[in-house]
Order: structure tokens, then C-alpha cells, then sequence
């Protein structure tokens, strides 16, 4: 007669789970803070404030152009010197995936208010089923600067734009060439955080996504998976080697299954200065 009872409460149980998983994957991001002080900044220059985006996939369920319109909002109260975003702007070949049209998805990006604009590099996804044209079209229509293994001057930084190292488009090389070329305290934005051990040195700062944290981590084991060649190397949050730092956000959306457990969504505020 108890088997029952306990098969419901089972039930009941595995349902809360899935709730809590779906509303945490639909939740707004969580505001991380770091500080880097750059031995080379300039003396008497203010800090830059970056705020890090990453994997919005928009057009996934949960992740609908009103809630990026959200997150808008919340980089905008951030005050933010410059927006970075770490790619995957959409979802290809996934469950539900492109409930919006393309403009309506990245349309919310146009209200970024940060002094020195948005700066992005495209995702793995994004150059699936050979949209990147288009998402290419679609962002710059929104004002965004769209980076591919190139670099452009902002402030005191060179922000060294490094392309999906996951779908092979990274050309590392011929991006630092370009960041040598415009000067400055080099950054790279990534999508993939593959990218990074291909950094020269000289590099202290490097940006990137993907990896969703592992989207799903279970007690005492774990990222499920990272997407990574790396596996928890670069899985997730700030990694020290050396004089480089790196972030690897969890970014704000999911991939293949909406939802989220033990891996928040997430942006990063970082304060470059001296």
C-alpha cells in the first residue's frame, strides 16, 4: 500500500525539478563583477566598464526577443563604456528553434546604450545552415560592429575579435596581426574559449562563451558537458594562467533543451583599469 504514496511523491518530486529547471533557464541573467588592472594603462585614464554577453539564442523557447529586450535594460542600468558579445546570437536545428524571424530576434540590440557601442563575433550556430550573412545583415543594421579575426580601437583597448574556433572560422594569427595594427591594450572577444590557448603572450585579457556553464551540473560531478575540445578547462567563470585572465560566461540562453540546472545564466561587468 506505501508504494503508491512514494511513487506520487517520486513524481511530484520530478516534476518541481523540471519546473525549477525551465525557470531558471528563462530567468534573467546574473551580474557578475571582476576588476583586471592592466599593467599598462594609461595614467590618470578612468576605467572602462565591459559588460559580457554571450549565447543569447534567441528564438529558442524562453529565450524570446522580449526577454532580450529585458536584458537590454539590465546592461543599460549597468552604464556600460562598451557591450562585448561572445556570439550565438541564434539556434539552428534544435527543438522549437526560430519561433521569431531573424530582425525581430536581434532587433532588442538596438537599444544598447553604452558610450563606445557593441562589439560582437559570431557563434557556432550562427554560421549554421549558412546564416551568417544574414545574421551578419541583421546585426549591423541594429548598430552593432561585427568582428571576424579583426580588431578595432576602443579607448585604450584593441578589441581583438577571434572567430568561432569551434566550427574552425579562428584565425588567430591575422587577428593579433590586426590588434597589433590598431594598438592598444589587446582583448580578445571569442565565441569558443578553444580559442584562447592559440593566444600569443601579450594578451592579459580574453572573453568568451559557449559553454553555458554546462547548462546542466549535477552535485559532486559536474558540467555534464562544456562543448570544449578543453572539457573544465574553460568550462565556466574566471581562469587565471599566468598574466592572461579569462571569463567564460554562462551566457543568457540555452542550447538543444530549454533549461538550466546548477549553471544560472549569467553577464559579466569587468573593470579594466590600473
Amino acid at each position: 500500500m506505501t508504494r503508491y504514496p512514494r511513487l506520487l511523491f517520486a513524481m511530484a518530486m520530478l516534476w518541481l525539478l523540471g519546473l525549477h529547471m525551465v525557470l531558471l533557464a528563462a530567468s534573467l541573467p546574473v551580474v557578475r563583477h571582476l576588476r583586471v588592472h592592466a599593467r599598462a594603462w594609461p595614467v590618470g585614464l578612468a576605467p572602462m566598464r565591459l559588460v559580457l554577453l554571450s549565447d543569447l539564442h534567441v528564438a529558442t523557447p524562453g529565450d524570446s526577443p522580449a526577454h532580450l529586450a529585458h536584458v537590454v535594460a539590465q546592461v543599460n542600468a549597468l552604464a556600460p563604456d562598451l557591450v562585448l558579445i561572445a556570439g550565438d546570437f541564434l539556434s539552428t536545428g534544435e527543438l522549437l528553434a526560430e519561433a521569431a524571424p531573424l530582425q525581430d530576434s536581434t532587433a532588442p540590440l538596438a537599444g544598447v546604450r553604452a558610450r563606445l557601442g557593441t562589439i560582437a563575433v559570431l557563434g557556432n550556430h550562427d554560421y549554421g545552415a549558412g546564416r551568417a550573412p544574414r545574421v551578419t545583415a541583421a546585426l549591423r543594421h541594429e548598430g552593432v560592429t561585427l568582428l571576424d579575426n579583426d580588431a578595432v580601437r576602443r579607448g585604450p583597448l584593441a578589441i581583438v575579435g577571434v572567430s568561432d574556433a569551434n566550427t574552425n572560422h579562428d584565425r588567430v594569427p591575422a587577428a593579433i596581426d590586426r590588434g597589433r595594427a590598431v594598438g592598444g591594450l589587446a582583448v580578445m572577444l571569442t565565441h569558443s574559449p578553444d580559442a584562447i590557448p592559440k593566444l600569443p603572450a601579450g594578451v592579459d585579457l580574453a572573453l568568451a562563451g559557449h559553454t553555458h556553464c554546462g547548462q546542466v551540473t549535477l552535485p559532486w560531478i559536474g558540467a555534464v558537458t562544456t562543448g570544449s575540445h578543453w572539457g573544465r578547462r574553460y568550462a565556466c567563470g574566471v581562469v587565471r594562467e599566468g598574466d592572461r585572465t579569462s571569463v567564460i560566461t554562462a551566457g543568457l540562453g540555452t542550447s538543444n533543451l530549454p533549461i538550466r540546472l546548477g549553471a544560472a545564466p549569467d553577464l559579466w561587468v569587468i573593470d579594466v583599469g590600473r
